[in-house]
């Protein structure tokens, strides 16, 4: 009864601290799709030179461990160009940049999903290529990659948790904060994965819902 009594107690501080777990996420999603799908372009479309930078941008992003960049721009980079940002605002740039990387993989291969020839066609059509990528390519690659898309929103909801390291108040810092507090460590760490699983829930419906909504008759990433 104790144990119930505390969560209900401390519900209201950790579920505030969902909102910043949005934040979070939904930031590091918008930044990540800014970046992304320029550099995606970049891959497909791009000079070798542009492709080589793109792979390097690519693989530093996708090989070093979120925990060690976060770590890296706060502690490092930011202090050394003398950025102030709050630990929120830090770690949803560190999440988004990272983000970029694998969502430039989905759009890459969103756009390489569409065949060339519709590229020839409005060429035929006397556009030009950036008018083609624009008006022809990038509305069907973009409706293509919401599957992958969905997955990137679950591997970041997941991963907003290490900012906890840096002590950004989210779900899991306040979660934190009121075991060690009241000892009550596993049922509150219960209630923070139910939380986590909620709000995971939600996005994916939501997303699904978007796929479906804007699927394109007869034509899947698949096939």
């Amino acid at each position: 009864m104790q144990t119930i009594i505390t969560i209900l107690e401390n519900m209201p501080y950790i579920l505030m601290g969902s909102f910043i777990t949005l934040y979070l996420v939904i930031g590091a999603l918008f930044i990540g799709f800014i970046i992304g799908l320029p550099l995606a372009i970049g891959q497909v479309y791009g000079s070798r030179i542009t492709r080589l930078a793109i792979s390097l941008y690519v693989w530093f992003f996708r090989g070093v461990p979120i925990l060690l960049l976060l770590f890296l721009f706060y502690f490092g980079i930011f202090n050394l160009i003398s950025i102030n940002l709050d630990v929120a605002t830090v770690s949803c740039i560190v999440l988004g940049l990272a983000s970029s990387a694998y969502q430039s993989q989905i759009f890459r291969g969103s756009i390489q999903s569409i065949p060339y020839g519709q590229l020839k066609a409005g060429r035929a059509l006397g556009m030009t290529d950036s008018q083609s990528i624009r008006s022809i390519i990038l509305p069907q690659a973009l409706r293509l990659s919401i599957p992958g898309w969905s997955n990137e929103y679950s591997i970041l909801l997941k991963d907003s948790a290490l900012c906890f390291a840096l002590g950004a108040p989210d779900i899991m810092a306040r979660t934190h904060f009121v075991a060690s507090r009241t000892y009550e460590y596993l049922p509150l760490y219960i209630t923070a994965a139910f939380l986590y699983f909620l709000i995971t829930l939600a996005g994916v419906r939501l997303l699904r819902y978007l796929e479906r909504r804007f699927a394109i008759a007869g034509y899947t990433l698949s096939a």
